[in-house]
């Protein structure tokens, strides 16, 4: 080793295309509310940052000589560091909504869905079984193709596919909001119950076209943003009143991986 390389350290060579994925991935998620050609695009990136990202990898590191400057010694500071105290959020989520509670919720927002829903009916076709047969058409060919005057009648098909498209999403969704509710900051339960309606309506009015095509033709985006900050509203103040229950993170290493017990059956079946 000479002398240049004594006084010297290898290190992993500066690069970009952590940088050009990170774009890439960005485009991609941006195409979901704007264009697919955006989402196109975002993956062609995606695609060559990760190849440019892999050959300074493989089959041999990029590396290069930083030299080294002679130490200086560093002032000590006199600031106090302040510890976290115990049950802080660096051990998110120290309590959870049971699971069963997201689907409570899921239930109250499909409600509270339904009904603006059947009001947008009455008030603008004057008949309840209006959204419901436009939500049914996404799977049923016959009111896919149907005119309007067909879709304002009652149809028992219809009703029973748009319940369980309609039930089943609610469920889900109402999942996710007792999943990330705790993750959240306390008095984040209305913003999230509004905000996360409107994203989602952003991702629906991308994709709706190719989903339901009749839905996407005959939809009133004023009206369906409205069922779903209702479904939001609703579906987040249920869950945000059920009580928690707390998690693993609170009990000691030895009892999480079984080598020791705590508690008594009725603290251990809350867990």
């Amino acid at each position: 080793m000479n002398e240049t390389q004594s006084n010297s350290i290898l290190v992993p060579a500066p690069t970009a295309w952590p940088f050009i994925v990170a774009l890439g991935i960005s485009l991609i998620f941006t195409g979901l509310v704007t264009h697919a050609v955006v989402s196109i695009v975002g993956v062609v990136i995606l695609l060559r940052g990760a190849i440019g990202w892999w050959f300074d990898v493989l089959p041999e590191q990029k590396e290069e000589l930083v030299p080294l400057t002679p130490s200086t010694p560093i002032a000590r500071s006199m600031l106090a560091v302040d510890y976290l105290a115990p049950g802080h959020r660096i051990q998110i989520p120290v309590e959870v909504h049971p699971y069963w509670t997201g689907l409570w919720g899921g239930l109250a927002g499909a409600v509270a869905m339904a009904v603006v829903a059947m009001l947008f009916g009455l008030l603008s076709q004057g008949s309840v079984w209006y959204p419901i047969n436009l939500l049914a058409a996404g799977v049923m060919r016959s009111l896919a193709e149907a005119p309007v005057e067909q879709l304002r009648h009652f149809s028992g098909a219809g009703l029973i596919a748009g319940t369980l498209i309609h039930g089943s999403i609610s469920f889900f969704v109402g999942l996710l909001y007792a999943i990330s509710l705790p993750m959240f900051p306390r008095g984040a339960t209305w913003r999230s119950g509004l905000l996360t309606p409107v994203l989602w309506s952003a991702l629906v009015a991308s994709t709706l076209w190719t989903i339901n095509p009749t839905l996407n033709l005959r939809i009133d985006w004023g009206w369906f943003v409205g069922s779903q900050l209702a479904f939001g509203l609703a579906a987040s103040q249920v869950i945000a009143r059920t009580s928690k229950i707390a998690t693993m993170q609170n009990l000691p290493l030895a009892v999480r991986l079984d080598l020791e017990a705590q508690g008594g059956p009725e603290e251990k079946s809350q867990l």
